[in-house]
């Protein structure tokens, strides 16, 4: 069997175990300490990839079970940013900016009728929508635990000079947080020059002409920038307000 873009068969099989364990053999020697990570990553990768595939096709026809999907993206997105912020599954307070960040411009991208009322179209979107603002919490979140435990003593002499413990938080942790917006922006910045992403190739391959795949390409870009501005934003304010913290010890 074949794509557009791949041969599929034992060969891709082949290449991607070797891919993988190049990977994990590069992380080990270099001792930075994700070898056994990136293999166990690839292989759930894999796995998933083929139960979504089976369980998509079988759920696009209903609404209902497109809605029961996303909630289960919601959910896994909500526990993988939790245990990487607080380092354990207690941090639920990363799902607000998840949730808030990526149902709103969803709920209203479905509102104003940019994106159709079907699930074909409603899975794909909600997912890179879901993805960013998790990756986005994570960044922000972790980048502000560390920076707040860091510059304790910045903190402190802003509390002692009369400032409020939420601006004294923000003071030292929102530049940091702030770069977890980095990447998006980079990518933004240099579409089409550096990379053609997977909406623009996947429109592209699927028969669209060039300029529909740009367009779509665009919106995913800057939906992500939305998303990713307001789950960060949230991120420092539960950071600030005392709602997320590290674990302890």
């Amino acid at each position: 069997m074949s794509s557009t873009m791949l041969v599929v068969g034992p060969k891709l099989a082949v290449a991607l175990v070797v891919l993988t364990a190049a990977a994990a053999a590069v992380a080990t020697l270099g001792r930075l300490g994700h070898g056994r990570q990136i293999a166990v990553a690839a292989g759930r990768a894999a796995a998933q990839l083929a139960a979504v595939s089976l369980l998509i096709a079988a759920i696009v026809a209903s609404l209902w079970a497109t809605a029961a999907f996303v909630t289960v993206m919601c959910a896994v997105a909500t526990v993988t940013s939790a245990r990487r912020v607080t380092g354990s599954r207690r941090g639920w307070w990363v799902g607000v900016p998840i949730l808030v960040g990526s149902l709103s411009v969803v709920g209203g991208l479905l509102l104003a009728g940019v994106v159709p009322l079907r699930g074909i179209a409603i899975i794909p979107v909600a997912g890179i929508l879901i993805g960013g603002a998790m990756t986005a919490t994570s960044l922000a979140g972790r980048r502000s635990l560390d920076e707040v435990a860091t510059r304790r003593g910045e903190v402190e002499a802003a509390l002692a000079l009369g400032l409020t413990p939420r601006d004294a938080v923000l003071l030292v942790c929102r530049p940091a947080a702030a770069q977890a917006l980095v990447p998006a922006l980079d990518q933004t910045r240099t579409v089409g020059l550096v990379t053609l992403p997977g909406a623009f190739v996947g429109v592209l391959l699927g028969g669209a002409s060039p300029l529909a795949a740009g367009i779509t390409q665009l919106f995913v870009l800057v939906g992500l920038l939305a998303v990713e501005a307001v789950a960060v934003f949230l991120t420092v304010e539960l950071v600030a307000r005392g709602r997320l913290r590290a674990a302890a010890g």
